[in-house]
């Protein structure tokens, strides 16, 4: 009976074990100079914000961006807030959102969307440009944009950057969809009475949207209805489903 031979070892018993303990070292070591690096930058000069460039915004408002942010000239890019700064940009009217790219060294980039004008809220003598967030953007004067004439009462409290609420509010509802809908009216004024909106056409015909519910249906329904109706003193399109045209009647000789 031969003798029994060893078995042999294999070659993964045999391959030598890489040191833990140095890999685990080196890998704090280079977190711990990050994290250090961060903290420099931080709280030094080294990404000092020098430069803030606004796009999409036309020069004036874009002099008021800069001008609400200044505050952030000269800190380190690495601290910057981005929620903090939209805050302060909630302050300038015409600014509807924004998105912030810091640009390393010192730069910060400030991509603007702009709110979008839709109507011109009148008061007595006074005029302001509103937006179709129904957000009061500027007091503006004579010769007025060709937008749409919302009038409310002497009691309505009126401020620049505000949110309008009650008449203005409705009346705005009913104009702001026009330009997504591609509904091109010459819309003279909006008149809100007992909730029942009526737009006044420049052609001197009216387009009675009855309350506010269903506006957008109720204008596509008119963009069908208007090029057939020639002549029509009114379209009332208040129950979408049974839009009805009425014209003068003609005076018999």
């Amino acid at each position: 009976m031969s003798p029994m031979t060893p078995a042999p070892r294999s070659r993964r018993a045999e391959s030598p074990r890489r040191p833990v303990l140095p890999v685990l070292l080196a890998a704090a070591a280079m977190l711990a100079v990050a994290t250090g690096a961060y903290f420099v930058a931080r709280q030094t000069a080294i990404f000092a914000l020098d430069r803030i460039e606004v796009e999409g915004a036309s020069p004036e408002v874009a002099k008021e961006v800069r001008r609400a942010l200044e505050p952030y000239v000269g800190r380190s890019l690495v601290r910057f807030d981005a929620s903090a700064a939209a805050r302060r940009l909630s302050a300038v009217p015409e600014v509807a959102d924004t998105h912030f790219d810091r640009a390393f060294p010192h730069t910060l980039k400030v991509r603007v969307h702009l709110e979008r004008p839709v109507a011109i809220l009148r008061q007595g003598s006074g005029a302001w440009l509103v937006s179709a967030s129904a957000r009061v953007l500027r007091e503006i004067d004579r010769p007025y944009p060709r937008l749409p004439r919302i009038w409310v009462p002497r009691q309505t409290d009126v401020a620049v950057n505000s949110t309008l609420g009650g008449l203005g509010a409705k009346g705005v509802a009913a104009v702001a969809p026009l330009g997504s809908l591609h509904l091109r009216l010459h819309v003279r004024q909006v008149v809100v009475d007992d909730d029942e909106l009526t737009l006044m056409l420049a052609s001197g015909s009216e387009l009675r949207l009855g309350d506010s519910g269903d506006l957008r249906l109720k204008l596509s329904v008119a963009k069908q209805i208007l090029p057939l109706a020639g002549g029509a003193r009114y379209v009332d399109v208040s129950v979408p489903e049974r839009p009805v045209a009425g014209y003068n009647p003609q005076v018999e000789g």
